[in-house]
C-alpha cells in the first residue's frame, strides 16, 4: 500500500464570515480525485473551524493551525487539544516556520506539542524547515533533521504524523524550491527517519512540499517520488486549490 497523497490548504490569519463561506462553495462544487487518491485537510482560523466543519463536504477534513502544549486552564489565548477533540477537528498543523519565527517557538515546545495533540486523539502536520541563511550556509539537512529529531525524541507513534518541509525562504515569496531541490530534502527526512527511527515509519510517513505550491508547478513537484503531498498557503485560498488537489493524479496514474 503506498503513501497516500495528502493536500492541506493553511488559510492562516485570513478571512471574513463572507469570504470563508465563498471559499467553502468553492471547495465543495471542485471536481477532484476520490478520496481513495487524495486526502484533503483545510485549516482556517479557529474562530471558523465550527463553521467550515459543519457546512464543507464530508471528504475534505479541517484542522487547526496551532494548539496549546498542555491541558487548558489558565492560558489566555490559547485553544487546547482537548476541545478540538470536543468540536471534531481531527487534525492541527504544529510547529509552522511562522509561529517558530514571530513568536519564538523551539524546536522541543514544538515536539511536545505534538506529542500532547497525538495523546489526545489528534493527527498532526509536524512542519519543519531552513532559512534562506541556513540554506545558503549548507545546514539545510542538520536544521531539519534536528528539528525531526525533537520530534522523535518525544513520541513513538508515527501512524497519526504527516511531515511538511517548509523552506522558510519560499514561503509566501514566489520562490519555490526547484522539483530537485525538493526531492532532495525529502529524501534526506525520508533516509534520517530510517536511521534514527524505522525503516517501517520512513517507508510510511508522508511528507509534504509547502512553499509558494500553485497550479501551475504542483503536478511537476507532485511526481518527485519523495514528495507525498503539499501544504498550501496563499493559493488555498484561490479557486486553483482544486488544481493542485488533482495534482494528487500524478501519483496514480
Amino acid at each position: 500500500m503506498g503513501r497516500k497523497f495528502c493536500v492541506g490548504g493553511n488559510w492562516k490569519c485570513n478571512g471574513t464570515l463572507e469570504e470563508v463561506k465563498k471559499i467553502i462553495s468553492i471547495l465543495n462544487a471542485g471536481d477532484v480525485p476520490s478520496s481513495d487518491v487524495v486526502e484533503v485537510v483545510v485549516s482556517p482560523p479557529f474562530v471558523f473551524l465550527p463553521l467550515v466543519k459543519s457546512e464543507l463536504r464530508p471528504d475534505f477534513h479541517v484542522a487547526a493551525q496551532n494548539c496549546w502544549v498542555k491541558k487548558g486552564g489558565a492560558f489566555t489565548g490559547e485553544i487546547s487539544a482537548e476541545m478540538l477533540v470536543n468540536l471534531g477537528i481531527p487534525w492541527v498543523i504544529i510547529g509552522h516556520s511562522e509561529r517558530r519565527a514571530l513568536l519564538g517557538e523551539t524546536n522541543e515546545f514544538v515536539a511536545e506539542k505534538v506529542a500532547y495533540a497525538l495523546s489526545k486523539g489528534l493527527k498532526v502536520i509536524a512542519c519543519v524547515g531552513e532559512t534562506l541563511e541556513q540554506r545558503e550556509a549548507g545546514s539545510t539537512m542538520d536544521v531539519v533533521a534536528a528539528q525531526t529529531k525533537a520530534i522523535a525524541d518525544k513520541i513513538s507513534d508515527w501512524s497519526n504524523v504527516v511531515i511538511a518541509y517548509e523552506p522558510v525562504w519560499a514561503i509566501g515569496t514566489g520562490k519555490v524550491a526547484t522539483p530537485a531541490q525538493a526531492q532532495e530534502v525529502h529524501a534526506a527526512l525520508r533516509s534520517w527517519l530510517s536511521d534514527n527511527v524505522s525503516a517501517e515509519v520512513a517507508e510510511s510517513t508522508r511528507i509534504l512540499y509547502g512553499g509558494s505550491v500553485s497550479g501551475a508547478n504542483c503536478k511537476v513537484l507532485a511526481a518527485q517520488p519523495d514528495v507525498d503531498g503539499f501544504l498550501v498557503g496563499g493559493a488555498s485560498l484561490k479557486p486553483e486549490f482544486i488544481d493542485i488537489i488533482k495534482a494528487a493524479t500524478v501519483k496514480s496514474a
